[in-house]
């Protein structure tokens, strides 16, 4: 995944800052904007893990920090709802006058009954997305219970949320009860998805109940079991965004294969959050990790993950195509391999000529009705497969700077 920092004005003319989250080959298939929840910003972990899932399937996602949070300008007590809602549709004029217009919008939490209102005044935004969401944007209103009284009688207040202190206008509030979600979610007819937890001691899960019995099909309807209402479990957020691009693509036009910008076959990048790598090999998008005991996420495989699987993957391929040709009765091919040395530890010590020599456990089940002579000679055949005979010759790699 890489990320630019962008910044954008609204109808106000208030800077808005953003990022801009690009796949591996920058080449984005589709775009999304997100909405992040009430009082939060747009560096959220569970904003980047699902931002990174979603670019792992070739989506460009566009996350901003709503006026007066994060590093955006203005006043948050001058905010409101009917705001949020104009600041998405700042975020998808930019997004269409300067890249391609959102198909999708996605919010989290208060983010979420914003992105329904927002795409609902939106035709370019084919499919929606709502996390944790509230059905009436008014449910904001217990998070601020004890100043409410404040607030109607002074006309502001200073409320602590999430540990952190926030100027409410009386404005606000009343905002608040101006809009109705029934209607709205039922003149949506739009694709939407709904993913919340039955643990969501903030948003409660009837609230997904209430979006959903509202809404038209397409409709559907996730649990994201055991997980918080802001999914600080990153395994739970990156969940949440493989399903949401999983989902989606079957409301989008089916994506144009472009060309990488290199004559490469394969790209690969990593950015200096995390060890998690995305991989661009022709139209396939995989991920590649380190564990977490090493400081990685464990999204994907490790390096020498991959190296294993494609010589179990080529060894089958192989005696298969053999088998074939030969008219001979294997059904299946199951290759059992193992690694025996640790990633961490040889990249510790690649500069060095104490490295220790890689040895790869192969144990190969031929599944059919073949004879003595014919296994024997299926067992030759393994080792003549190319990965096989590649890592046997020593291969060079030519490394140059782009």
């Amino acid at each position: 995944m890489k990320s630019e920092k962008l910044a954008f004005k609204n109808k106000e003319g208030v800077q808005l800052s953003a990022r801009l989250d690009l796949p591996s080959n920058q080449a984005a298939r589709e775009f999304a904007l997100f909405a992040h929840c009430f009082t939060c910003n747009k560096n959220l972990t569970a904003i980047k893990q699902i931002s990174r899932a979603l670019t792992q399937e070739g989506f460009g996602v566009l996350v901003f920090d709503f006026t007066g949070l994060g590093n955006s300008e203005g006043e948050f007590e001058s905010t409101s709802f009917s705001s949020n809602i104009e600041d998405l549709e700042s975020a998808v004029d930019f997004l269409k006058n300067n890249y391609k217009a959102p198909s999708i919008i996605i919010g989290h939490s208060l983010g979420g009954a914003a992105a329904i209102f927002t795409a609902s005044r939106n035709e370019t935004l084919k499919a929606v997305v709502t996390i944790g969401a509230p059905y009436d944007p008014a449910h904001v209103e217990h998070l601020i219970s004890n100043s409410k009284e404040q607030i109607e009688k002074e006309g502001k207040a200073e409320v602590n949320i999430g540990g952190r202190p926030f100027t409410i206008g009386k404005s606000f509030l009343e905002d608040l009860n101006t809009h109705y979600p029934k209607d709205i979610i039922k003149s949506l007819r739009r694709p939407l998805l709904i993913l919340h937890s039955p643990q969501d001691n903030i948003v409660g899960i009837e609230n997904a109940a209430s979006i959903y019995a509202a809404a038209h099909h397409p409709k559907s309807f996730i649990s994201l079991d055991g997980a918080d209402h802001l999914m600080s479990n990153k395994v739970d957020s990156f969940y949440a965004g493989l399903m949401i691009a999983n989902w989606v693509i079957r409301y989008l036009p089916e994506a144009e294969e472009k060309k990488l910008k290199s004559d490469s076959a394969v790209v690969v990048a990593t950015d200096s959050s995390s060890f998690t790598t995305d991989i661009k090999a022709g139209k396939h998008r995989l991920i590649a990790d380190e564990p977490e005991s090493i400081g990685g996420n464990d999204f994907g495989p490790t390096p020498y993950g991959y190296l294993t699987a494609a010589l179990g993957a080529c060894t089958s391929m192989t005696i298969q195509m053999y088998a074939k040709r030969k008219e001979w009765p294997l059904k299946e091919v199951i290759v059992h391999l193992n690694h025996s040395k640790d990633y961490y530890t040889d990249a510790k010590t690649c500069e060095t000529s104490e490295s220790k020599i890689d040895q790869f456990e192969r144990k190969i089940e031929l599944i059919g009705d073949l004879n003595e002579e014919q296994k024997k000679r299926l067992l030759e055949i393994a080792d003549k497969c190319p990965v096989h005979k590649s890592l046997h010759h020593a291969p060079k790699v030519i490394t140059s700077l782009v």
